[in-house]
């Protein structure tokens, strides 16, 4: 009796924030992967529209990933701590989240000396200077989507808290530089001497 062989299913992850249809952030370790894409806003015509501080349209256990960038700190303070615990609740036993959030620490910096104007970088959507990090993309929210104001930010001891309060037993927290961003790579269950975390972090290119 020969046995048919079963199809393995897709691995699914949640992006928690989606913004537009093609988003170019996404690491290429999740192109072969089922994509449920989340945001609070109608016109990035996500799968579902909610606050990423609400995934109760989620299953426990039903992701094996959530990425997250730049979304987080348009949540008001008190949302944080809700976030993440959505994320965690939604992870199957072996999963891991990346989340990405401006880091307020290095932007500083750019304060200090007087260049809150001064372009950091080219987005798709034009560019982006000091203010847009901290407040939020100026051109967009002109344009009246003022869900891409920010309400809160983080500096790295502030994200580590944050997580570690959600219940993430292990943590890798990397800065970016160039992009003057905080990158966490979290898993929902600890590894085997933390290496897990470290090899995801590489396997997604941050």
């Amino acid at each position: 009796m020969v046995r048919k062989k079963t199809a393995k299913r897709p691995r699914v992850f949640l992006n928690a924030g989606c913004g537009p249809p093609g988003n170019t952030r996404l690491p290429a370790l999740f192109r072969k992967w089922k994509q449920i894409r989340v945001d609070v806003d109608p016109s990035m015509k996500p799968d579902i529209v909610a606050n990423i501080a609400d995934l109760s349209r989620i299953a426990d256990g039903s992701v094996d990933a959530v990425w997250s960038a730049h979304a987080t700190e348009h949540l008001f303070a008190h949302q944080v701590a809700a976030a993440f615990s959505e994320f965690r609740r939604v992870l199957k036993g072996a999963g891991f989240a990346c989340i990405v959030v401006p880091d307020l620490q290095a932007i500083a910096q750019w304060i200090a000396e007087d260049r809150f104007h001064e372009t950091l970088y080219q987005s798709r959507s034009g560019p982006v200077n000091a203010h847009d990090m901290v407040f939020g993309f100026g051109p967009a929210i002109a344009c009246g989507r003022t869900s891409m104001a920010h309400h809160c930010g983080f500096t790295p001891t502030l994200f580590l808290d944050r997580l570690k309060e959600a219940g993430f037993p292990e943590i890798v927290l990397r800065r970016r530089i160039p992009s003057l961003e905080l990158v966490a790579l979290v898993l929902k269950k600890p590894s085997d001497g933390a290496k897990r975390g470290k090899a995801l972090m590489t396997a997604l290119g941050l």
